[in-house]
């Protein structure tokens, strides 16, 4: 029997902007970490931030936490022996999402990825967001830094993640026992804030953080702000923010201007004109690329996570976000948002030359076809029971593979 998801009442939460906001919080608490840390990320490379959380995973490891860390095997698929050996060493359980080797230097196994980003310290505090312990999340890194968002969660919530975290893992590696977890006690009244964890899967939870956008934007009354990286979403989800706009909602859409990946814009650009003609607002962020996947709805809904509103996040990959209620939160984050629009986004406004309009309405059509057909189409793709592999070394590749750093 599936599983809805739950509101938890009593909880904290702080917006996280960009890694400047995010490593040093994650980093501190697992620096302060007593008894265990439960890491996920999609993507760990072996530069700045990523030697810095090895770091601060090793001195944790080595004083007695306990500590799992589960990397995706595409998105995290270069990093050293030295690395991960000295992890192991210090006791690190250290695990590779369905890994793979390469073939003429490009992995294939881009299907139904572990795209999640979670940490867990000590059962009382968490971090749920977007962010990638890559350099490309901070400023300095140049134009191709990333703009993303994340949260500090504490309160009832955390014992939620806590227990989601663990079952993800739960029974190790193949050839590796379970382990008994550390006894903690349940994380206390912290604040006034609602919150949810949603996930998406290929088994139980296929539509779960989907029904909560569409829930969100059939209730909205007055204003939706939507912020996301990779914007393809489905059939249903279009119609509800189609509809949102058509009964008066003030609907934006955050998206990318400057991307990481070309395509990414041509996709989304797409469905411009049927957004458009709607009433929907969109703005293209032009600083550098956005890789954030936040929304707020009215006076009192958001959410921050992993998923964006694209096939391969909303029908293959493993996603997690969290849904807050707190009219406080809320507002911090639309006017988070906000400044964007100001500051660092054009608007996107509707073709202007007639002898196009057939054309742009042809093509808005087939696409649409193609976004109502696609969550069926993606259960006929590929399906496997994916891989958890203890890493004391990388997956061999073929002589002379070279490195693709993946992105998302």
């Amino acid at each position: 029997m599936r599983r809805r998801p739950r509101w938890t009442d009593g909880n904290a939460v702080e917006l996280l902007e960009n890694g400047e906001a995010f490593f040093p919080a994650v980093f501190d608490a697992i620096r302060n970490a007593r008894h265990e840390v439960l890491l996920e990320t999609f993507i760990l490379f072996e530069d700045q931030v990523g030697l810095a959380l090895h770091a601060a995973l090793l001195e944790a490891a080595q004083r007695g936490v306990q500590v799992d860390v589960m990397v995706d095997g595409y998105g995290s698929p270069d990093l050293s022996a030295e690395f991960t050996g000295s992890l192991r060493a210090a006791g690190v359980r250290l695990r590779s999402f369905d890994p793979s080797w390469r073939l003429f230097g490009r992995r294939f196994n881009v299907l139904r990825r572990m795209h999640r980003k979670i940490v867990v310290v000590d059962g009382e505090t968490a971090f749920v967001g977007g962010i990638n312990y890559s350099a490309d999340h901070l400023a300095d890194f140049g134009p191709q830094a990333k703009q993303d968002f994340a949260v500090r969660l504490r309160g009832p919530v955390v014992e939620t993640i806590r227990r989601f975290a663990i079952a993800a893992i739960r029974g190790g590696a193949r050839g590796e026992r379970p382990v008994p977890r550390p006894r903690l006690p349940p994380p206390r009244t912290e604040g006034p804030v609602r919150a949810m964890l949603v996930t998406r899967d290929n088994l139980e939870h296929r539509a779960d953080i989907e029904r909560q956008y569409r829930a969100a934007l059939r209730a909205a009354r007055h204003s939706v702000i939507i912020a996301n990286a990779y914007f393809f979403p489905g059939w249903r989800l279009l119609k509800e923010l189609r509809r949102a706009a058509r009964r008066g909602v003030d609907v934006r859409l955050i998206l990318q201007g400057t991307p990481d990946m070309p395509i990414v814009k041509t996709a989304a650009s797409l469905l411009y004109d049927h957004l458009l003609r709607d009433g929907v607002h969109i703005h293209e962020y032009c600083d550098r690329p956005m890789h954030g996947k936040v929304a707020v709805v009215d006076d009192d809904w958001a959410t921050v996570g992993s998923s964006n509103l694209d096939p391969l996040s909303l029908a293959l990959n493993l996603e997690a976000n969290v849904v807050l209620r707190d009219r406080g939160f809320a507002a911090q984050l639309r006017e988070r948002l906000q400044h964007l629009i100001r500051h660092s986004c054009e608007e996107v406004q509707p073709e202007p030359a007639p002898r196009w309009r057939l054309w742009v309405r042809m093509r808005s059509y087939f696409v649409l076809r193609f976004v109502q057909r696609f969550p069926l189409w993606a259960r006929g793709l590929p399906v496997h029971r994916p891989t958890l592999q203890r890493v004391d070394t990388p997956p061999s590749d073929p002589p002379g593979a070279a490195a693709v750093r993946p992105s998302r």
